[in-house]
């Protein structure tokens, strides 16, 4: 399905009430926006402390959600709502594709990717790292797996901030 399909799917789904399943045109608010980085940066504050206590297969979600609650505020400055994330990535690479924001669709593929890929242990990437602590018996992250999902999310955590606030 093209992105332009999918946006169309998503746009009708937010079209069925309170509890929709897709994209709802909203009216842009200052408030939603910072509510979605506020909660970007603590989610991103959590890594660091999943990690300290023994918890860092959850370092892993909190790394995929600081980054999808940056998502949510470029949509909601964009007038969006969004409920489900497969349409809060299409919105996304729609963006992209009409060079609106500065992320690219390497980088967006980082987050979430169409494309799953078959080795999901040797993965860089943060959607493939938080499937597999999520879905795996594994209880942490290796040392040089945690440094590089901290520092990656952060460098994508202050890009997309970049774009949320010109």
């Amino acid at each position: 399905m093209s992105t332009k399909d999918k946006l169309k799917e998503c746009i009708k789904e937010g079209k069925k009430g309170e509890r929709h399943k897709g994209l709802r045109e909203i009216k842009a608010s200052e408030e939603q926006i910072k509510g979605h980085m506020n909660k970007a940066i603590h989610n991103f504050n959590a890594i660091d402390i999943f990690y300290k206590v023994g918890y860092s297969d959850w370092s892993a979600s909190a790394s995929f959600y600081c980054l999808y609650h940056c998502l949510l505020a470029l949509l909601a400055k964009k007038g969006f709502e969004s409920r489900n994330q497969s349409c809060t990535f299409a919105l996304i690479e729609d963006l992209i594709e009409n060079k609106e924001i500065s992320l690219t669709k390497d980088e967006l593929k980082e987050i979430f990717d169409k494309d799953v890929s078959e080795d999901l242990s040797h993965s860089n990437k943060i959607l493939d790292i938080r499937e597999n602590m999520q879905y795996s018996i594994k209880t942490f992250l290796e040392e040089k797996e945690f440094d590089f999902l901290s520092k990656r999310t952060k460098f994508l955590l202050d890009k997309l901030r970049k774009d949320v606030e010109k």
